[in-house]
Order: structure tokens, then sequence, then C-alpha cells
């Protein structure tokens, strides 16, 4: 068995994609899925299964389209990955709220920097499959320009740090 972390991409942030934990918990088990645990009402999950990381995502993207009725793109990591992503972060001494990390299905594109606009000075690292964004003094007022990210989904530091201690059961 491996434990995975699931983050789901647009659901219950800012009036998007509403779906109950409870509603996404039994879709995880449905799956096959054990020891299912959420965290936080934006779509994050972590979870127990035999199946390899292609699968799940399959398997989950399937359930969620079918309950919902729409595509809900999910980024999948292992434990170990998620834990590494933690480890990885580029801006340790940035406050973690401010300090995000976009999860990625595929390693971001070497030229992704190129397309950058981030006028209020925003810090931003490519890693293995995800891009790291130190943000400063606002998150939400931030007029950041990646295009690289828009098919990410985006956690704070301190939500990465859960999980990644959720994970690690």
């Amino acid at each position: 068995m491996t434990t995975f972390v699931a983050l789901l991409r647009a659901m219950n942030v800012g009036g998007t994609g509403k779906l109950a934990m409870a509603d996404l918990k039994q879709l995880c088990a449905t799956c096959g899925f054990t020891d299912v645990q959420t965290y936080i009402a934006s779509g994050n999950v972590v979870f127990d299964t035999a199946l390899p990381a292609a699968a799940v995502k399959n398997d989950l993207e399937a359930a969620l389209a079918a309950h919902v009725g729409a595509s809900v793109p999910v980024m999948v990591r292992s434990a170990a990955e998620m834990a590494a992503v933690r480890d990885a972060n580029p801006f340790p001494d940035a406050n973690p709220s401010r300090t995000v990390t976009i999860f990625l299905d595929a390693p971001p594109p070497a030229d992704s920097l190129n397309s950058l606009v981030a006028p209020d000075g925003e810090q931003v690292v490519l890693g293995t499959r995800e891009i790291f964004i130190a943000y400063g003094e606002s998150v939400g007022r931030s007029k950041l320009r990646l295009p690289a990210a828009a098919s990410g989904t985006a956690r704070n530091m301190n939500t990465v740090a859960k999980l990644a201690a959720m994970a690690a059961r």
C-alpha cells in the first residue's frame, strides 16, 4: 500500500466548485482507497491504495466527474513526494501563508519564467512538478502572471507541511 495525497483543482475556493469533504471521502472509498482523511474544505485528501499514481488520478477524476457533472483536475503525490516538496521550499524564511506551491501534472517548461510578470516583486522558482512562489505582502492582491501555472493547483506552505505530516502516518 502507498499513501497518496490528492489535490483537487478549483474545489471549494472563492465560490467555485462545491464538494462536501464528506462526499470526497465517500468518493475515495468508492474508488477502493482506504484510511481516507480530508484536510480543510479546499480539496485535499490523503489515503492509502495499492494502485499506482496514474490509476489513482484516473479513478478519482472519473468519480469526481460523475459526482459533480464536470471535469475536476486532480494532482497526485505520494507521501514521499509531498515530503520532498515541503523540504524543497526555496523560500524557508518567507511567511508560509504567503508562500505557495503550484502542483502540476508534469514538470514546468524550462522557459516558464520567460513569460513571468511579477510587478509586486514576487519570487518564483521552478521545481520538479511544482512551481514555488513567495508573494511577499499579499497573495490576494498580487498581479503575478505566470501562464505555466494555469493548469496547476496552489497550496500554501502551511497546507503542504500539514499534508506531508498527515501522509507520513
